[in-house]
């Protein structure tokens, strides 16, 4: 006999474990989280390595947000440490202030300078592109060539093994300009981390007496297994459909740990390497989460082609990409008993806290 439940949730991640959460807590429906992995908390699952370093094993998650409904839900189950991340850039044999700004600019030219003369000489060198296309064209528009070739051009090719003039201007263009000193990468006003991490933030959204957790358990092997009211889908949309349309493109990621017998490594939390190295960043997680210890663990991060027993991490942001998630997502849409959320199940990159407020708006829709 088949246990019941009102709704399966395909994904431990944010989007499953927020709407699983609200269906307990707020309308009393009991559901079963089920993934395939052997934890919970998706990619921004951490945990301490043999050193005793908190570490972000599927890469960097710095959360962020202004948006107040998410920052005070996601309060009600952590506590909070007010974080800056510090991004740093290393070409040429030296550490460049980045995103761009006016520091980076007086890197750039050798001396002391000013927002003003900084405006004036991006003024010149920008290409005049009213509507950017493309990933080279928004930041060429922004600051012409020689930063564009310095900071971003290959770190691109390396990151989606494309060209920028062959990706949505959204790839560059998350990345602000600044004639300013200021040399913040984010710019939400809410900037922190989960005071004991992002794995016991969601261990306490999933601690609810009407939420079941199974772990290392197929998507297909729970449908044979449970009965259930609606399904909440969280993993790859092409695979929910047996890629009838094939198989959607994806960069995945290859993360080297490192440990060493020292304080800190680099002097900020990322350092990314554009133009050196087969690695695109190195992350030093202590730099931000707070420990004090005499040893630290570096992570360098490769990325490379999707394929089996690859994670899918970075959907592909171009047009032939987006012309083959468009026949899935019409397939979804006709799917009444069906919810599809996150990253995967609709084929974008989200931060956080969008797929924190897509799974409470999607709870709003259900209720």
């Amino acid at each position: 006999m088949h246990a019941s439940y009102d709704f399966l949730i395909v994904g431990a991640g944010f989007s499953g474990a927020v709407i699983a959460e609200r269906l307990a807590r707020v309308s009393g429906k009991r559901s079963l989280v089920v993934d395939r992995r052997a934890h919970i908390a998706g990619n921004a699952f951490d945990r301490y390595d043999d050193a005793g370093v908190l570490i972000h094993p599927y890469g960097p998650h710095y959360f962020r947000t202004n948006s107040d409904r998410v920052s005070e839900y996601l309060s009600q189950f952590t506590e909070w440490q007010p974080v800056n991340y510090k991004i740093l850039s290393y070409t040429d044999g030296r550490f460049w202030n980045f995103p761009i700004n006016l520091n980076t600019f007086e890197q750039f030219i050798g001396r002391p300078s000013t927002t003003e003369e900084m405006e004036q000489t991006l003024a010149k060198w920008r290409v005049p592109i009213d509507q950017p296309r493309n990933s080279e064209e928004v930041i060429v528009s922004q600051v012409g060539y020689p930063l564009y070739e310095k900071f971003f051009k290959n770190y691109t090719r390396k990151q989606w093994r494309r060209d920028p003039g062959e990706l949505d201007a959204s790839v560059c263009g998350r990345i602000p300009i600044r004639t300013n000193r200021d040399d913040r990468y984010l710019r939400e006003r809410f900037q922190a981390l989960p005071k004991h991490g992002y794995t016991a933030l969601i261990e306490q959204i999933l601690d609810h007496k009407k939420i079941e957790v199974r772990l290392g358990t197929e998507f297909r092997a729970a449908l044979d297994q449970v009965k259930f009211e609606h399904l909440v889908y969280t993993g790859p949309v092409d695979e929910f459909f047996d890629h009838q349309f094939g198989p959607l493109p994806y960069r995945s990621l290859r993360f080297e740990p490192e440990t060493l017998q020292m304080e800190y490594y680099q002097p900020a939390v990322q350092v990314n390497y554009p133009n050196d190295y087969e690695f695109t960043r190195i992350v030093e997680t202590k730099h931000i989460t707070g420990q004090k210890l005499p040893v630290t663990t570096i992570v360098r991060e490769f990325p490379q082609d999707f394929g089996p027993g690859r994670e899918p991490y970075y959907p592909i942001p171009a047009p032939d990409a987006k012309a083959i998630y468009q026949k899935y997502a019409d397939l979804a849409s006709k799917q009444r008993k069906v919810s599809f959320i996150g990253r995967l199940a609709t084929y974008r990159y989200y931060n956080m806290d969008q797929v924190v407020g897509m799974a409470l708006a999607e709870f709003d829709r259900l209720s």
